[in-house]
């Protein structure tokens, strides 16, 4: 699965966070309980962003100086020019890392849902009826119809771009399970695996829309498809291990983990994984 290369990235004049964008915790339910039914006692700390700031109306030429950084770096390979690059992106192109974080929002709220569906697999919970993770009908299913069955359940088609990008980010992350642990069982996952899914997930959801905003000119200032290939596996790798950095130390902090809990800890590895994207440019 490839993310679609046709978007020449978000416009000026519009809020920098769509109103579309989902709080990063989803709410909880009557009873208390989190999306994924479990006592959420320390919730508090969990809660949705106040969104009492108004939202910033993106500028003109909001992608300019990462382009700029970026076109350098597809000549040359500088890294110096990736990480301007990229910090540029979060700086201006996304308005900052804390609006960078609101921005991606549904990140965190799908981090939750992609959580919980693999645990109630491994749990053998029975699922909702007509889920595409039915688990009589995932029996004796290849890891690819598995992968496939967790995309359609977590992050339905909408027909938004967010959600292509994402789409590909769970079956992509589900990919990099099987590689590092060849022995995964996609249908009972350990917590490690769950968590090691969960955090390439943000990787590859960050660097899929950062494809869709920039990528088109970092192809454009390649010197070859090979130059092209290598500089997009470089910016992806830097965001792959920043997230990682960022997600061990939200791991560290976090007192349990459950759904909405995760989506907390993937809402605070992104803050700060943007704070150090853009605290490159200081």
């Amino acid at each position: 699965m490839g993310t679609s290369q046709s978007s020449s990235g978000s416009p000026p004049g519009v809020p920098m966070v769509p109103p579309w964008v989902p709080d990063p915790v989803a709410p909880e339910s009557a009873d208390g309980a989190g999306d994924d039914g479990a006592d959420d006692a320390d919730g508090d700390a969990q809660q949705p962003v106040p969104q009492a700031a108004p939202v910033p109306i993106a500028p003109s030429g909001r992608f300019g100086p990462a382009r700029t950084s970026l076109g350098s770096f597809a000549r040359t390979g500088s890294n110096d020019d990736m990480r301007k690059g990229v910090g540029h992106y979060v700086g201006k192109g996304l308005g900052g890392a804390r609006t960078a974080t609101r921005r991606f929002g549904g990140t965190a709220r799908t981090a939750g849902s992609l959580y919980g569906a693999l645990s109630a697999v491994s749990a053998g919970q029975p699922a909702a009826p007509g889920s595409p993770l039915d688990p009589a009908l995932l029996q004796g299913r290849s890891a690819d119809e598995i992968m496939d069955a967790v995309v359609e359940a977590v992050r339905p088609v909408d027909g938004t771009q967010d959600t292509e990008a994402s789409r590909h980010a769970i079956n992509d992350a589900l990919s990099d399970v099987l590689n590092r642990y060849p022995d995964a069982d996609l249908l009972n996952l350990t917590e490690e695996q769950r968590l090691f899914a969960i955090e390439r997930y943000i990787a590859l959801d960050v660097f899929n829309r950062f494809d869709l905003d920039v990528g088109k000119h970092l192809r454009a200032n390649a010197p070859g498809v090979a130059a092209e290939l290598t500089r997009f596996r470089e910016v992806k790798s830097y965001i792959r291990e920043t997230v990682a950095a960022s997600f061990r130390k939200a791991r560290t902090a976090a007192q349990a983990i459950d759904s909405r809990r995760i989506s907390g800890m993937v809402r605070a590895t992104l803050e700060e994984t943007f704070e150090v994207f853009e605290g490159y440019l200081t």
